[in-house]
This record gives structure tokens, C-alpha cells and sequence, in this order.
């Protein structure tokens, strides 16, 4: 990786951030000579992003605090047409109104990591339904599709993939790397935006974007992209075992989403304090080097961190007071993660297994029913040893509550309501 004398790129290369740029030593001198506007797009294809966006989301954290201008490109025109980049089949297709509804919620996320207004580094969030809804047909085609070549096209990774695999590829999908592209053009004349970024997917989607800007006539345009993250152990980031890691409060609270970087494989642990917080460099370093039992203290500093720039300060702590209340003190911490049971069921009896599931800690009584025999089920931190146990409100605790545990790391409190 080469020496960057911009701040913005020399701290995109010591964190990791970079896989490839258009033009290493052009972009490096752009950083270093003015303020310079780039943009990520995000398509909403849910109410939420989740963790896999996260590093996405640091790259335009990094960009403002550096001394430039992040764009947040809200994908609502593309979002109608679904990026069929490495996906085996197309997505389904969204209405109009479900693109509004998880655009809003996409939204409130990027308010804890970029600063918004109107001035020369403040953050914007775009929608590119603002040009793309309006697109006359035959102009565009003439004025746009006339600079794409089909066989060019055919050729790239994310189209070969599918087609090599024999799966249908729509003429609509086919269109959206032609719109994504238009996008990139679109942003450098409304906003003097010279930088698209993404994921290293994305690579060929966004040379695309600086080729048809150097056609229509637009300033010299770059690239740049990060590399897909997996864990040490190959799974994707942004799942886990209870499925996506949302960056949403409402689809995911402060303590579960603390749990989730808590649960960090030891391998992974300096990588991610680099690229999920904001410590200096020294202080990764530190943390990085610990080994041993030690290597929890630096998990517990990665989770903080990490949830305060999401959740804020007072929540992450009271996450991982929460924690430490739950695993080091084996106390019964009021802010765990809680479901309501109508009193009058709980009166009448539950039995174990369907209760665990409704809490969601199984998917099934025969999940349920396989952790009881592998002993990692526990009510009020007692072992449940017999699968045919009626939980009642015989077992509520002075709290006023029961508290269900499967192994050591997953707690749910049950409320009488």
C-alpha cells in the first residue's frame, strides 16, 4: 500500500479501509490540495442497514473529519430496480412505498456518525429518485446508453457470475449498473462530487461511473473501494446467529448490539477497533498486543466504542455495566433484554420449552428440548434439567421477573404483563 500524504487516505490505509483506487497518487494529491466532495449510495432494501453497512458508513465518518464533504446517496430511483451484482436471482421488487418507509428508516442512522448543514464539510443525504423518476426514455438512451457497450458489459464479474451459472438476468437488472453509473455523473454536476466509494464489489459499477463521466465531459472522477469483510472464522459480517445485526435501535437495542462486538473471535479484534472506531492508532496498537484472558478487556473496550457512536455514551456503559452485572456478578440486571407474558398464562403454567421459544432464545421445542439435554438452559440461573418444567409465577423473583439463560452469553428477562 503506498505512503499518503492526505490525512483522509493515510488514515483510510493505516485502518484498513483500502482495496484498490482508480489512481492512487492523482486521488492522494486531489485529498491534499482542497476540500473534496465524495459519496457512498445505499439501496433500501430494509428499514435498517445492519453491521455489513457499518464500515460503508466510517469510510464517510472519516471523509468529514478529515476536512471534506461525505454524500449519503439514498438509492430510491435504483431501489426500484435492485442491484443484481453476485446475487443468484433478482430481488424482489419493492413498491414505491416501502422504498419511502425504509429510506426513513435508513435514515436515523447516519445522524450518529456524519454532522448535516449547509456548510463546506457538512454532510448531505441525497435521494437519486430526484433525477432517475424523471428520466425521459429515448433522451436517456441517446444521451447515456449510446456510451455503454453491451459486450463490455457482459464481461464484468457481477453480470458473468450469473449468467455462467445459467440464471436469469432481467433487462431491468441489466440496466442498473447504467443508472449507478448515471448517478456518479449526476452528483459531480450538482455537487462538484469527484469520489465514489463502496465495496470492493462495487468496482466495476463505479469505473463505470468515471468512464462515462470522462464522456459526458465531467471533471477527472475516482474510485475507491474496501474490502468485504468476513470474520476470521469466514462468516459474513453483519449476520450472526439470530440473524442481522441491525443498525436500527428499534430492530435492535444498545445491549444486544454491545453483546454482538463483545462476542468478537480474538483474531478479529485489532482489525475492527480500527475500522469501527475512532481510538488512535497507539491505543489500538495496546489493545491489540493484549493476549491471553486480557484480550476480554480489549473486546469490552471494541463493544463500548463501538455501540457509543451508535447508541451514545450512557447507553453503551449501561450495556456493559449490564454485562458485567450478568456474567461477572451473576446479579439480575433490570436492563436485559426483556419479553411480556399475559399474567393470566403465567399463572396458569408454561412449560419450558415453548416458553425459551417464545422468548426467542429457540427456534423450536426440539431446539429447545436439545439444549435442555446438553445442559445449557437455566431459569433464575438454575440448571433446567427436565424438559417437561412448568415455569409459573411460583418463579418470579423479588424483581418481579423470571430470568431465562441458554449458555453463558444469551439472558432474556420474562415480565408478567
Amino acid at each position: 500500500m503506498p505512503k499518503f500524504k492526505s490525512d483522509f487516505l493515510r488514515t483510510l490505509s493505516e485502518r484498513g479501509f483500502i482495496q484498490q483506487t482508480s489512481d492512487d497518487q492523482g486521488l492522494d494529491e486531489l485529498f491534499s490540495r482542497e476540500t473534496v466532495t465524495g459519496y457512498i449510495g445505499f439501496d433500501p432494501t430494509a428499514p435498517s442497514l445492519h453491521v455489513g453497512g457499518l464500515m460503508q458508513i466510517m469510510m464517510l465518518h472519516w471523509m468529514q473529519k478529515t476536512g471534506h464533504k461525505p454524500i449519503a446517496l439514498m438509492g430510491g430511483g435504483t431501489g426500484m430496480v435492485g442491484d443484481p451484482s453476485f446475487k443468484d436471482e433478482a430481488r424482489k421488487l419493492m413498491t414505491p412505498e416501502t422504498i419511502a418507509g425504509n429510506i426513513a428508516g435508513i435514515r436515523q442512522v447516519f445522524a450518529n456518525y456524519l454532522s448535516f448543514g449547509e456548510g463546506k464539510t457538512d454532510a448531505l443525504m441525497v435521494n437519486n429518485a430526484d433525477w432517475l423518476l424523471d428520466l425521459n426514455y429515448i433522451s436517456f438512451l441517446r444521451d447515456v446508453g449510446r456510451h455503454f457497450s453491451v459486450n463490455r458489459m457482459l464481461s464484468f464479474d457481477s453480470v458473468r457470475t450469473r449468467l455462467d451459472r445459467e440464471q436469469s438476468l432481467s433487462f431491468l437488472e441489466f440496466n442498473y449498473m447504467i443508472l449507478q453509473a448515471y448517478d456518479f455523473v449526476e452528483l459531480s454536476k450538482r455537487y462538484g462530487c469527484r469520489l465514489q466509494m463502496g465495496g470492493s464489489d462495487q468496482w466495476g459499477n463505479i469505473v463505470n461511473g468515471i468512464d462515462l463521466g470522462h464522456r459526458m465531459g465531467t471533471p477527472q472522477l475516482y474510485a475507491l473501494t474496501s474490502p468485504l469483510l468476513t470474520t476470521a472464522s469466514g462468516a459474513k459480517m453483519g449476520k450472526s446467529v439470530d440473524g442481522a445485526v441491525w443498525l436500527n435501535p428499534e430492530l435492535l437495542g444498545a445491549y444486544d448490539f454491545w453483546q454482538f462486538w463483545r462476542n468478537t473471535e480474538d483474531a478479529d479484534v485489532g482489525r475492527f477497533l480500527k475500522l469501527y472506531t475512532t481510538l488512535p492508532m497507539d491505543e489500538v496498537a495496546r489493545l491489540e498486543a493484549l493476549g491471553g484472558a486480557e484480550i476480554n478487556e480489549a473486546k469490552k473496550v471494541l463493544a463500548t466504542e463501538v455501540t457509543a457512536m451508535l447508541h451514545g455514551r450512557e447507553a453503551a456503559e449501561e450495556a456493559a455495566e449490564t454485562a458485567r452485572k450478568t456474567f461477572e456478578e451473576g446479579a439480575l440486571a433490570g436492563s436485559l433484554p426483556a419479553v411480556g407474558i399475559p399474567r393470566g398464562q403465567l399463572e396458569a403454567g408454561i412449560g419450558v420449552l415453548s416458553l425459551f421459544v417464545t422468548a426467542g432464545l429457540a427456534a423450536s421445542n426440539g431446539e429447545a428440548r436439545r439444549h435442555v439435554k446438553g445442559g445449557a438452559m437455566r431459569i433464575n440461573d438454575e440448571p433446567v434439567s427436565d424438559e417437561r418444567v412448568v415455569v409459573s409465577t411460583q418463579h418470579l423473583t423479588g424483581d418481579g421477573v423470571i430470568k431465562l439463560s441458554l449458555g453463558k452469553k444469551k439472558h432474556m428477562l420474562v415480565r408478567p404483563e
